[in-house]
Parts: C-alpha cells; structure tokens; sequence
C-alpha cells in the first residue's frame, strides 16, 4: 500500500475530517460517478471471465502462475501505485516542496532490495505464500502459524487505512456519505476476490495502474503545456509563488532529527520487502527469470510515476496557490476546498475542467479498489494455505475445501475492513500506516531475508526475533509522541522517535541471530543442514513445490 505517501494522505484526512466545514466539501460530481460506475462494470465483467479460470488453489492465489513478466510488473506497480501517493506526496510536495521529493524517494528505494536480493529466490522457494519461504527448512507448524500472524497484522492494519482513506476521498470527490463508500468499496472487493481470485485482482491492478500513469501523465502534459514544457520556469515561478519562497529548493523542516529520518528510511524501504500482497505477486509468474523481469518493469514504471507526482506538485503550487475560486472564502493561503490533500485534484479542475477532474476522482477510487482486492487475496492466503491446509490440515486438505476456506476467510475480512473502516471514521489513523511498514519491517522482512541467505537461522531464532520484533514495532509507535502524545493526549512520550523501524527491526535480527546461534538441538543442526538444499532450489527452482523436511 503505501508507506510514507499513504501516512501523510491520513495524515490530513483523519485530523480534519470530523471539523471539515460542509463548504469545504466537493459537490457531487456526475462525471466522476459515471465514469467510476464504468469502471466497476468493466471489472465486473473481468471477474466474471476470471471465475471461469479459477478451478484449482493455484489459479486462486496464484493465477496458476501464468502472468507474464511484464504484465506482472504492471501489477506490481498497480499494487503500489495509489490514491494515496497521487493526492498525499503531491500535496506534500505543494506545501514543502524538496522535502516532499526526499519522502517520494524515499519510498523508492525498497525496489532495488527485491530485485538484486530477493526475487529469483522469491519464486523458486516459495508457492503461493511469504510463509512457504520462512517455514521452508524450519519447524512448519509454529514458524507457519507466526508468519501467517505476522502477515494478517499487516494486512488488517493496512486494510484500515485504505477502507477510512476511500470512505475520506469518495466523502470529498463524490459526495457519497462515508458510511456508504466503505460498504461499496468492501463489498466490490470480496466480488474480485471470492469469484476471480488472484487473475481478477491482476487485472484490476492492471487496468488502474494503466489508468493513474495514464492520467497522471496527460495532467502533467497539461500543466508542462503551461510554463513552455520548461522545468526552469515552472520552478523559477513556483518559487516567487510559493509562500517559503527560494527554502522549497532545498532540505527544511521536516524530519530535522537524523534518527527519525533514518528509522523512517529503515521502514520504508525494508517495510515495502515484507509486505505480503507485493510478495505474493512473485508467485504468478512461471519462473524466475519472469520475477526479475517483474521488478525491474514496476521499478521503472513506479519510478515514472513518482516523477510525475512530483512535477504535479510544484506546479500545483503555481496553478492551484494562485487561484482563489480553490480556497474556502477565495481566500490565498487558507485552506484548500476539499482539504489539505487536494491540491492536484484541484490541478486537473483547472487545466482539464470537470470532465478531467471526474476521470482523475474516478481512477484515485479505483486505485482503492485494486489495493484492498490484493490485501484480502494475501490474508485470505495465510488462513486457507497456512494455516488450514498446512498447519490444522497437515497438508492433507483437499484443493475444494481449501479455497472454500479462503473465500470465507476474504468474506470474513472484507466485513471486518468495513467495519473498522466505519469505527475509525474519525480517528487520526495515520500512525496505522507507520506501525504496518514497521511491523512488516520487523517481523516479515528479517525471518524472510535470513531463511533465504543465512545457514545458522533455526526456528528457536526465528520465533524469537519474529516475537521480538513484534512486540517492539507495536510498542514503540504506541509509546510514540505520534500516539502517546496526539492520540492519548498525554503531556510527554515515553519514547522519543514517531519511526520505530531502527530499533525494532535491529532488536528483530539481534535476537533471531543471537538465538539461533545458540541454539544446538538436534533440530537445529538438521535446518542448518538443510540449508544447502534450499541454496540450491533458489538457484534452479528444482523443487520449490516440496514441502519443509519437518
């Protein structure tokens, strides 16, 4: 989902949206509702085609492992491309300007990780789950049950996020009550999910990756269009427009604490690595070779993307920070009409009218939509292949009665997102998005990356550290100032830092190494040897379907 650039889309939305003055609001928007409602029947109608795909648990979590590459990759983009990264970073980039840019890029960075580290490994050991990779050569029991705890945390956190981000966006763009846009997203969600499985939510996060690159960049035409297609004068009247003046060129005011700043680094990029949606989608593709292709074309795309924002955002600042008819009262420098997140949305009103502003609402719900489809598919994964088939059936389930589980466990969820959903409409929830990347930080990514690179990993340190690891990333950002202090309303916080990823995450590998090194059981000493083996499959793919030696 994602990290930083969802937080700070929350960020606006949960502290102003329970004040939000009804003149601030968007009035209803015909076009943007057709246009979504379009949408919605296309995706439809790919459900209903995928249903007819969809006959055996691999074509449900995997789409069989049939997608190509590049339209892999084109998923993959589409699974962390988001409503939140187009209104959020944009707007931050609005109001900050180059500290927006280091936080865009920032976000970035995880995808070199997967590439070079993990996703060869990613397909030849693992099948339809992250939690075939961690229990591969360790206990499949209690290491499987952990790491499908540890992945529906992160995707229940997340699921709050995105289903109070969609029912705060369609409340604004759309006019819908809120209440109503939380049930229509969920519901939508357990249609691709329940009927097409992993091939309807690969098309859906297809067409609305297709959709936001290619919106994004006709709004960038149109704004370029404006300044000659001159970056010079775009940026040299952004700076004689904007209010900070020649200090949005460069580093200023946020994250000035150094730990902060590199904790937050620390969960950006290694959160994007443990996130179970994004490594679910290495297991569609056929082979190894197509999982590097995968994240080499979503790098490049998602990389697009991000410039785009970018160029957005500043020239939001001149287009938008100047026109009156875009403020509550017509009033410069107040607030923004919709909130402090819409200044593109704003942008495509004013360079493509409401024809433009309907189909850029359209596609930033739409993008909603593809994100919880993914999210449910992955929690759904660990409670039908982990933890029934693996863990209570002892592998023994048959392919029927597994992905009935797995439709009943994405109903389950999908009921629960709403009604979170609904129970957090006024709640400041950003701090949710900052404890999902740090949990997946802290638990997800060390069990992960030391059972594909390190011998010594046993389960013994692999429950420890994994324990660990969530104990303190929960902690941590509960004793926050982001919490203790804003949420709690307490004077002062026991810990000092809002990113909890420096020290959770290193306590995570201390312990499980700590422990593990320790460890000399019988059973140690048969995972340790079971190491070479598994070095192998990650080179060759040569067995990758076996179950663990346990």
């Amino acid at each position: 989902m994602k990290p930083v650039l969802a937080l700070m889309l929350c960020a606006g939305l949960g502290t102003a949206n329970a004040a939000m003055p009804a003149a601030a609001q968007q009035p209803l928007n015909p076009v943007a509702i057709s246009m979504f409602g379009l949408f919605v029947a296309f995706t439809l109608g790919i459900t209903w085609w995928a249903a007819g795909k969809t006959r055996t648990a691999s074509d449900f979590y995997t789409a069989g492992g049939g997608i190509s590459g590049n339209m892999n990759g084109l998923a993959i983009a589409g699974d962390y491309m988001s409503a939140a990264t187009l209104l959020g970073m944009s707007s931050l980039i609005f109001a900050k300007g180059y500290d927006g840019f280091v936080y865009l890029i920032s976000g970035f960075i995880g995808w070199p990780i997967i590439m070079f580290l993990m996703a060869e490994r990613l397909r030849n050991l693992g099948r339809f789950t992250f939690a075939d990779i961690a229990s591969f050569r360790l206990d499949q029991n209690s290491v499987r049950t952990f790491a499908a705890f540890g992945s529906l945390t992160v995707v229940c956190f997340y699921l709050v996020v995105q289903m109070v981000g969609a029912g705060q966006l369609i409340q604004l763009l759309f006019g819908l009550e809120y209440h109503w846009a939380v049930v229509i997203v969920g519901v939508l969600m357990m249609v691709y999910v329940i009927f097409g499985g992993m091939v309807a939510t690969t098309w859906v996060q297809i067409i609305k990756a297709a959709l936001l690159l290619g919106g994004g960049a006709m709004l960038m035409a149109l704004a370029m269009s404006r300044f000659g297609f001159s970056l010079d004068r775009l940026f040299t009247q952004a700076v004689a427009a904007h209010k900070d003046g020649i200090r949005i060129m460069g580093p200023g005011s946020m994250l000035a604490d150094p730990v902060s700043a590199f904790s937050l680094g620390l969960g950006l990029m290694f959160g994007t690595a443990g996130m179970p949606h994004i490594l679910m989608r290495f297991f569609t593709v056929p082979d190894a070779q197509a999982a590097r292709k995968s994240v080499f074309v979503a790098t490049g795309l998602i990389g697009l993307f991000f410039l785009i924002i970018a160029t957005l955002g500043v020239a939001s600042i001149v287009v938008v920070g100047q026109d009156p008819q875009f403020f509550v009262g017509g009033q410069l420098g107040g607030k923004l009409i919709g909130g402090s997140n819409m200044p593109v949305m704003h942008l495509a009103k004013a360079l493509g009218g409401d024809v433009f502003f309907g189909f850029l609402s359209a596609v930033a719900f739409a993008t909603i939509l593809a994100v919880v489809s993914g999210l449910v598919l992955a929690g759904a994964s660990s409670v039908s292949h982990d933890l029934y088939a693996r863990v209570i059936c002892k592998g023994n389930a048959s392919i029927r009665s597994e992905v009935l589980v797995s439709r009943g466990a994405a109903v389950v969820l999908g009921l629960i997102a709403i009604v979170l959903g609904i129970a957090f409409k006024d709640q400041n929830v950003a701090f949710l998005v900052s404890l999902t990347f740090g949990v997946a930080a802290s638990v997800n990514f060390p069990i992960l990356i030391l059972s594909m690179y390190w011998k010594g990993l046993t389960t013994r340190g692999a429950l420890a550290g994994g324990l660990v690891g969530l104990v303190s990333s929960v902690s941590l950002v509960v004793l926050s100032p982001a919490v203790w202090v804003k949420v709690f309303g307490n004077p002062t916080a026991p810990f000092p830092y809002d990113h909890p990823a420096l020290f959770s995450m290193s306590a995570a590998f201390l312990v499980t190494c700590l422990v593990s090194v320790l460890d000399r059981s019988a059973r140690a000493r048969a995972e340790q040897r079971a190491y070479s083996g598994q070095f192998i499959r990650a080179h060759t793919g040569i067995g990758a379907d076996s179950a663990s030696i346990h």
